[in-house]
């Protein structure tokens, strides 16, 4: 194969980010949210170094590598995209009083990829964002990919 022959690659990048959150919902008794969400309901909150992994970028099939740059997209520009999307936001921050998103939403890791997927959504040029990956320990991962729910 020629250097000009067209090649696939995917890209992907990690970030590492602290915030504290409590896990509490508004819908539910504090009896209800005690029950349901345990020793991370605490009132004061606790705090996760989330790690994103396999942020952007990739889709379901491969992006070309352009001949020209040899890259599939700008390390520099998805590093600033993902600065502006989840850094600046989310990074040393209580999710449920500095983040306006978390005001009415439940700060859920679950949440917290959906609202990483809606600000890199924004960005990035558009279809090529395939999923969100956040890390809120070594044992609990999330893996969102835009996926919308099914109306009934």
């Amino acid at each position: 194969m020629s250097p000009r022959s067209a090649r696939l690659a995917r890209l992907s990048r990690s970030v590492t980010f602290s915030a504290c959150h409590r896990l509490h919902s508004k819908s539910l008794s504090d009896e209800e949210n005690l029950k349901l969400f345990g020793k991370c309901n605490n009132p004061n909150g606790h705090g996760h170094n989330y790690k994103g992994r396999r942020l952007p970028i990739s889709r379901v099939l491969p992006l070309q590598i352009d001949p020209v740059s040899g890259m599939v997209m700008n390390l520099t520009d998805l590093k600033e995209y993902m600065q502006e999307a989840i850094m600046e936001p989310l990074d040393h921050k209580n999710l449920d009083k500095d983040v306006p998103y978390f005001s009415e939403v439940v700060s859920t890791t679950e949440n917290v990829a959906v609202f990483i997927w809606d600000n890199l959504q924004r960005l990035l040029p558009q279809g090529i964002l395939y999923k969100v990956e956040v890390h809120e320990t070594e044992q609990n991962v999330v893996v969102y990919k835009g996926e919308e729910t099914i109306v009934k």
